[in-house]
């Protein structure tokens, strides 16, 4: 595969923005080699400024569940642009955006708009704060909420991959006020509460995690979240910035038959273009400002160009015939054909996957329920395989510890030529 001018493109990003990237792990820091850069995209593929052509799994990291460049996406982009891209004004596009979420996502009774998932969960943490009283969070190792200080402790994504869960530049007051549990342990989150009675403000997660590549919860984990912050007077709050409308209408929390008091939506609602909100009960979505004490505010929130994309989108999800059905159909297809190849080969591997999330996870472990089950795959082994794949047309995210993403665009045939170039891969690592 040549990729002379993608090199020469990375050498050059590195004189100007700090590791050639705006977003550590695109620096392929984890898994070795150059990292192609992106010249166009459509339906389920990337084509490098190369010209070579991949078959995308990670799908701009989960918005793009239509495929890439979806020309009702497109047009309605294109029309909003032609009429201004921004005013800092109120616009009809953002009623109407709150009123789709609400209609899809029976939990949420008011919504606020942001410009990305980390205003979304940091505004939402605050909001918790205020309408308690109390300073003390609980996260979970491994789960990302993006890069606000209070959620780079334990964290996973690219925190994770580059070995920094507790970044530098985060303060021990700030450190101080986040306490970390274990994924799929109650009883870590029993004891916080034990020790921090009435100090805890809020309990925040990934209902289904993708940030450590996909973890399912158990189900006596997440009902008894539910029941502890009830009688504790705490805000639950469900990260949903990668699983909202992923895992169907509704997100996980449909899923999963649990009501969070707040969720943090992001990616898919914006159809590609920079978002982030969040919302729920009305009673604690008031002490925002103006109409509450709790200030947030953004000059680019609402951005007509967002609303209008994430409108189209959500407006297809929700009319299209058998959308998830079919996706999860593809999904499994893909599910089916990784497992087949582990088994074939008797490669050691676990495949977690909740509809068009999943991971390979390269371990010797049977299972992966865990932030500590992660801890233990074979970095090494899934940066050659990563390396093998990307060789082969087939684009995963690059590190172990992400999820990857089927879209409404994938083909059988993709999915054949997938799983044809992962038994390739494993036959040659075994």
């Amino acid at each position: 595969m040549n990729l002379t001018k993608s090199i020469a493109a990375f050498q050059e990003a590195q004189k100007h923005i700090p590791g050639g990237v705006n977003s550590p792990v695109r620096s392929f820091g984890s898994v070795g080699g150059n990292p192609p850069f992106i010249a166009k995209a459509e339906g389920s593929k990337v084509t490098d400024i190369d010209g070579n052509e991949y078959i995308d799994y990670v799908g701009s990291w989960g918005p793009m569940i239509l495929g890439h460049a979806h020309p009702q996406v497109v047009e309605a982009i294109q029309q909003t642009a032609a009429l201004g891209a921004s005013f800092g004004a109120p616009t009809e596009t953002e009623t109407e955006m709150a009123q789709l979420i609400k209609k899809l996502v029976p939990s949420i009774d008011m919504v606020r708009m942001v410009n990305s998932g980390t205003e979304a969960t940091m505004s939402a943490l605050r909001l918790a704060r205020g309408y308690t009283g109390r300073n003390l969070v609980v996260k979970f190792e491994g789960c990302y909420h993006g890069h606000n200080d209070s959620f780079l402790i334990q964290a996973g994504s690219g925190a994770l991959t580059f070995g920094t869960p507790n970044t530098p530049g985060v303060t021990e007051g700030t450190a101080r006020d986040t306490l970390s549990a274990q994924f799929n342990d109650l009883v870590s989150v029993e004891r916080l509460f034990e020790k921090y009675k009435n100090q805890i403000a809020a309990v925040i997660l990934e209902p289904i995690t993708g940030n450590m590549g996909v973890i399912i919860p158990e189900k006596e984990f997440i009902t008894g979240l539910r029941k502890l912050c009830d009688e504790n007077n705490t805000v639950l709050i469900f990260d949903e910035v990668m699983t909202g409308f992923r895992l169907g209408k509704g997100g996980a929390q449909e899923l999963l038959g649990i009501t969070p008091d707040l969720t943090t939506f992001g990616k898919i609602i914006g159809g590609g273009l920079p978002v982030g909100a969040y919302g729920g009960k009305q009673k604690i979505m008031d002490s925002l400002a103006p109409k509450g004490p709790v200030y947030q505010a953004g000059t680019l929130s609402g951005n007509p160009l967002a609303m209008a994309a994430g409108i189209t989108t959500l407006k297809l999800l929700n009319e299209m015939t058998r959308f998830y059905d079919k996706l999860e159909e593809t999904a499994a297809l893909l599910e089916e054909g990784l497992q087949n190849n582990l088994n074939e080969l008797q490669f050691n591997g676990v495949i977690n996957r909740v509809g068009s999330m999943f991971t390979l996870f390269f371990t010797d472990e049977k299972s992966v329920k865990s932030f500590a089950d992660v801890k233990k795959c074979n970095t090494a082994l899934f940066a050659e395989y990563f390396r093998m794949s990307l060789e082969s047309g087939i684009y995963l995210a690059p590190s172990q510890y992400e999820a990857g993403f089927v879209s409404g665009a994938h083909t059988k045939e993709d999915i054949q030529k997938t799983v044809e170039a992962s038994y390739m891969a494993m036959k040659k690592l075994k």
